[in-house]
């Protein structure tokens, strides 16, 4: 989903291990029944992507990235889903929302999502708060500080960011959504970042989760 998409919202679900124990037959139907929400979530949303988290992280299982151009019927889909056969053997662990907009330092740079552009197969996306001195800082110095920071991250073209801001409306002030084929390009890329003078006002980037982008069958027979 892209174009009028503003809201993003990523939830982070652990399986009830009981799931495992439910009939093929019951385990087929909720996955039909699933599958057919997120393919058709409603008017005004979108599924970004899908994807399993395990072997990944020990808390969480699978990740669903979901699009809106509002919090009403992010909040809606959520809904749905846990209503669902399936959405009742899965515990929402971690929720994050967020709004996406172009950034204030460069108005060329903006969230992939909202761009259109399509999902790399790996995401690794975390919390992100600033230290207070960052906002006491000149609009023009914080300005220079991220250009060498873009700059730097312009050396991995590949790699499609995802910034969005939840002040206000989360504990976090932004969500950081990296998408990439190969994760070890993240790797690269997150190592090369810590060089920049800016990483000294990075208050809070943890705890990052990373997915791998599935086929939503597929994403929810690892779940078996």
């Amino acid at each position: 989903m892209s174009g009028s998409s503003s809201f993003t919202a990523f939830w982070f679900y652990k399986c009830d291990r009981s799931w495992r124990k439910q009939s093929a037959e019951v385990r087929r139907q909720a996955h039909d029944e699933f599958i057919n929400l997120l393919e058709a979530p409603g008017d005004g949303l979108g599924i970004r992507g899908i994807y399993s988290t395990i072997g990944f992280r020990a808390d969480v299982d699978l990740i669903i990235w979901a699009v809106g151009s509002d919090a009403e019927r992010i909040q809606d889909l959520a809904t749905r889903i846990r209503r669902t056969k399936l959405g009742d053997a899965l515990e929402m662990k971690q929720a994050y929302i967020g709004v996406g907009t172009a950034s204030q330092y460069d108005p060329e740079h903006g969230p992939a999502f909202i761009k259109g552009t399509p999902p790399a197969k790996y995401l690794s996306v975390y919390p992100f708060v600033k230290t207070p001195e960052w906002y006491l800082l000149s609009y023009e110095d914080r300005r220079d500080l991220m250009k060498v920071h873009g700059q730097l991250g312009k050396e991995y073209p590949t790699i499609l960011t995802n910034t969005v801001s939840s002040f206000g409306i989360q504990d976090q002030e932004f969500i950081v959504a990296l998408e990439d084929d190969d994760p070890a390009v993240l790797v690269d890329m997150v190592q090369r970042l810590r060089l920049a003078e800016v990483r000294k006002y990075t208050s809070i980037d943890t705890p990052i989760y990373l997915g791998r982008l599935k086929d939503p069958g597929e994403a929810l027979s690892d779940l078996e």
